[in-house]
């Protein structure tokens, strides 16, 4: 190799460093917009309705998590994997069709929750009929987010959950002044769906529902394992609300809202991360196969640290400071930041290994270990809650998430060798 080419070489590491830093950046600014926002309507509803029908919003948001699985699986995490820093054109034509599967989730998802939250009636029956209605707005947000960052373009998700987080200050003041829990959820939805529309105008792509049915068909190697993968982990968080409901009472969820909210700030960092880490570790996986094992474990390393000094932190914190945020929450879920800090370690550690294999596309062996974490989620956290109440609840998802991340690592190495003994191209077609 000529100095020349060598010295090409040494330019190039720094560059692409800069560049994938830079991407992580956005990720964890756009997160940090996004997770503060739902951290100051978790508080804001927390403090306005009281513990009990914070725990039926709590429900509501739930249910949503689960919904926003269903589309992310079925419609932007094929996305990212196959479609990061692809061509402009091929980028575009799979987008269209995603944002359009996307928006079909959510038509067909809201549909049925507002039939059987008119069909319950009451504060439960109104807040799942007005989530269903403002389904297909959320989802279409979340879809863009993760296009943009397909694309590389992390700004423009900043720009756009900036965009939610505005629209949503004077409707959260109006759902204050009516003072229901369907008040909130309609003005959380409302808010998205104003971000939602704002989306189309910064990509200048117009979703398409009717193509939602080739990339289903086109995708559905990687799309169905991920709706299982994805459905597994938030139906598991459902089920142990609903059971924790069922077992100790609804207050009771919203005391595991509650120590959510507390660990807020650094989801945020979890969650931001999640948002580029498969786009940039397909990136690695293309350009040094060999690293993407290391690159695996330092970002899961990191984000185990920064959530045990988050916990740390938080016992710090006096209880006045607490009451001042979360009122009358904060004395029961203050009792619960060592368990659930141990919990986001682990599930923050797991999560560097989730990466590599969905950078992989070993969605096989990614649906697996999903499997095995959630159900060990159900069990830990509603096994708990039978014996301890709420706080054994909390320890038993610790303990669970814990040994998950174990099974985590050894699918991941799995895969790995099994690439170096048959490596596999990766076709896309959008």
């Amino acid at each position: 190799m000529t100095p020349m080419a060598t010295g090409r070489r040494r330019t190039a590491r720094p560059t692409a460093k800069r560049a994938m830093l830079g991407r992580l950046s956005w990720g964890l600014a756009d997160q940090a917009a996004s997770s503060m926002t739902n951290f100051a309507v978790g508080i804001y509803v927390a403090r306005s309705l009281g513990l009990a029908a914070f725990g039926v919003f709590s429900l509501a948001w739930v249910t949503y998590g689960v919904v926003l699985s269903v589309s992310r699986g079925l419609a932007t995490d094929p996305l990212v994997v196959r479609f990061s820093g692809v061509p402009d054109a091929s980028w575009r034509a799979a987008v269209a069709r995603s944002s359009g599967a996307a928006l079909g989730v959510g038509a067909v998802v809201g549909a049925a929750c507002l039939a059987a939250g008119l069909a319950a009636g009451g504060s439960v029956g109104t807040a799942f009929a007005g989530l269903g209605v403002m389904l297909p707005g959320l989802l279409l947000q979340d879809a863009w987010r993760y296009s943009f960052f397909a694309a590389g373009a992390g700004r423009k998700a900043f720009v756009n959950d900036l965009v939610w987080g505005v629209a949503l200050i004077p409707a959260m003041v109006g759902a204050a002044r009516v003072g229901s829990v369907s008040a909130f959820v309609l003005a959380w939805g409302a808010s998205a769906a104003v971000a939602a529309l704002y989306g189309c105008f910064q990509s200048g792509i117009r979703p398409r529902p009717t193509g939602a049915r080739a990339w289903l068909r086109v995708h559905h190697d990687l799309g169905y394992r991920y709706l299982a993968e994805n459905v597994s982990t938030s139906g598991a968080s459902q089920l142990r609300a609903y059971g924790l409901g069922a077992i100790v009472g609804v207050g009771a969820v919203g005391t595991i809202r509650g120590a959510e909210l507390l660990l807020g700030p650094f989801l945020a960092i979890l969650m931001g991360l999640s948002l580029v880490t498969v786009a940039e570790a397909a990136r690695v996986l293309r350009a040094s196969p060999h690293r993407l094992g290391r690159f695996c474990l330092l970002l899961g390393g990191a984000q185990a640290v920064a959530a045990l000094l988050w916990g740390a932190a938080l016992l710090l914190v006096p209880d006045r400071a607490g009451e001042l945020v979360l009122g009358d929450v904060w004395s029961s879920a203050s009792q619960l930041i060592v368990p659930a800090a141990l919990g986001v370690a682990g599930a923050g550690l797991g999560t560097g290994a989730a990466a590599g294999l969905r950078a992989l596309a070993a969605a096989r062996r990614s649906l697996r270990g999903q499997l095995f974490a959630s159900a060990c989620y159900v069990v830990g956290g509603l096994g708990g809650a039978a014996v301890a109440g709420t706080v054994g609840s909390a320890w038993g998802v610790a303990a669970a998430t814990v040994g998950a991340c174990a099974v985590w690592w050894l699918h991941l190495r799995s895969a790995l060798r099994e690439r170096h003994h048959n490596p596999i191209r990766e076709v896309r077609t959008p």
